[in-house]
């Protein structure tokens, strides 16, 4: 297959891609599921290579192929960048498949499609839920500028991926990170005139603008929900975890200040503004519930954070914030530490065992008590008590003695984004992990706007070099749609901080 260069955009047709069968590759584990198909860690026989096989579900499709699953293929052809899930192939099964175990999966509908991504060991938000993971402040540096310069280049190339979140950013066991799961993504023109649907983005990474009903935007939207992914790391938690629309609104509002036209122009002509309108004012207080984040941090959350979208700072800007060129600096991705495969739906499902393991010794012990340390009283004739049977270590009748308890089970709050308690993440850096100052000669960073290819380079020297594409297999997950239960970079369900559980849970339609 003929790629692109690194950085630029995948012209060349693939013509061999569905002509292989999914036979030639032997499903290994589940490790997504969601409303659009799973996803299975699988090996590709005749060579060994484990990739991501993403089963597209067609159980619901009367007319044809999903156009969800078309876009994605389509804008996945087309984008080509280190930071970015590479795609490799679409395979098919022609006829009845077989589970893991070789036993016929009971689909009604004979065959299936899957889409061939490469493997990723992680996604953000598994790997920030391993117990006792604390993210270093130059490895929040160095995601986020990994982050920053994948999305640079999907809006470049006049894409919005519209479903920013930490279980959509997966990562290798080499420190790469790269956006995944295009399912909701769509191209965009420059003048941003087209209607658009404001039913995207998971809830608490979704904009003001789209919860106040705008149907005209661009690349902010994407930049807002870097900006929650931003605050969520150094923070340790969520910072907008609404649980409705409304709630979530207020939530920012509580935060970024309530919008008016002085700091917002045209704010009052959105069509779900005097809905929303606060009933009391609300000054912006990010610098003061923040106050512990490093100053250059600071200035670059509220750059992302800001509530009109036409004042946010664009992905090209940002990578040249202060924030990556001062100590310390973002480590090498290389120098990461290798961790233990982590996905959101894994660690959310072993949480769930966890937790019936719990709930089962708890019914046990109520079901059967431990035993009595005494024994019944023995009546004798003539005595109007009852009396001990004397025994060894036995206490004779009225005495005081401790009935021995059971065992002890503790329950532990359930993982997930209302949990309480310190941060997960160290605010202080280390320094050894960063490399030496680079170059620091801008190159002239100039406004945000986003033309056509090729790829613009970033207005600095970046703090580390390029490895170029990575070629491992292919990948570029995400099962699950932003409006449904199930989430995941993989589209795994549960209650995590990328959980879809406190989304709006309507299923919307595609306007354009």
């Amino acid at each position: 297959m003929a790629v692109a260069a690194p950085g630029q955009l995948n012209l060349h047709e693939s013509p061999t891609w569905g002509s292989r069968s999914v036979d030639c590759f032997q499903k290994l584990e589940q490790i997504g599921e969601g409303t659009y198909g799973q996803v299975f860690m699988a090996k590709e026989i005749e060579t060994g290579e484990i990739v991501a096989l993403k089963k597209i579900r067609m159980d619901n499709e009367k007319e044809g192929f999903p156009i969800t699953a078309i876009r994605e293929i389509k804008i996945l052809k087309k984008l080509h960048h280190e930071n970015v899930i590479q795609l490799k192939e679409i395979v098919t099964s022609p006829g009845p498949e077989k589970d893991e175990q070789g036993r016929p999966d009971g689909n009604k509908y004979k065959g299936g499609i899957y889409m061939v991504f490469e493997y990723m060991d992680h996604d953000l938000t598994g790997l920030a839920d391993r117990p006792g993971m604390r993210f270093s402040v130059p490895q929040i540096k160095c995601y986020m500028r990994q982050l920053l310069t994948g999305l640079h280049y999907c809006h470049v190339n006049q894409v919005l991926h519209r479903d920013i979140k930490g279980s959509n950013l997966l990562i290798d066991n080499e420190g790469m990170l790269k956006l995944a799961d295009f399912g909701l993504a769509r191209s965009f023109s420059s003048d941003h005139n087209g209607n658009l649907t404001n039913r995207v983005i998971t809830l608490w990474y979704r904009p003001p603008e789209l919860l106040l009903g705008s149907t005209k935007y661009g690349p902010a939207v994407d930049m807002w929900s870097v900006g929650c992914i931003f605050a969520e790391l150094l923070h340790g938690k969520p910072v907008f975890p609404g649980k409705d629309e409304p709630e979530q609104i207020n939530k920012i509002f509580e935060l970024c200040g309530a919008p008016d036209e002085a700091n917002w122009p045209g704010v009052t002509k959105l069509p779900w503004y005097t809905n929303f309108k606060p009933n009391r004012p609300m000054k912006r207080r990010l610098r003061e519930y923040f106050r512990h984040f490093d100053r250059h941090a600071l200035e670059l959350l509220e750059r992302m954070l800001t509530l009109d979208p036409a004042q946010r700072i664009s992905a090209k800007d940002a990578l040249d914030a202060e924030y990556f060129w001062a100590d310390p600096l973002p480590c090498d991705p290389k120098s990461l530490p290798k961790y233990e495969a982590s996905h959101e739906f894994q660690t959310k499902k072993k949480r769930q065992q966890q937790r019936q393991h719990e709930e089962a010794a708890k019914r046990q012990k109520l079901q059967h008590p431990p035993p009595h340390s005494r024994l019944p009283p023995i009546q004798q004739s003539g005595q109007s008590h009852g009396q001990m049977r004397p025994g060894p270590n036995q206490p004779m009748h009225g005495s005081h003695s401790s009935v021995p308890a059971g065992p002890g089970h503790h329950y532990g709050k359930p993982r997930g984004p209302s949990a309480g308690g310190p941060n997960r993440y160290s605010q202080s850096g280390n320094p050894s992990g960063g490399y030496s100052h680079p170059n620091r000669a801008s190159q002239g960073g100039g406004g945000g706007g986003y033309g056509n290819a090729p790829y613009p380079q970033q207005g600095r020297v970046p703090p580390y070099g390029s490895s170029g594409p990575r070629g491992s297999g292919a990948s570029g997950y995400g099962a699950g749609a932003p409006n449904f239960q199930q989430g995941g970079p993989y589209g795994g369900s549960g209650t995590g901080r990328g959980s879809n559980m406190n989304r709006n849970q309507q299923q919307y339609g595609w306007q354009q």
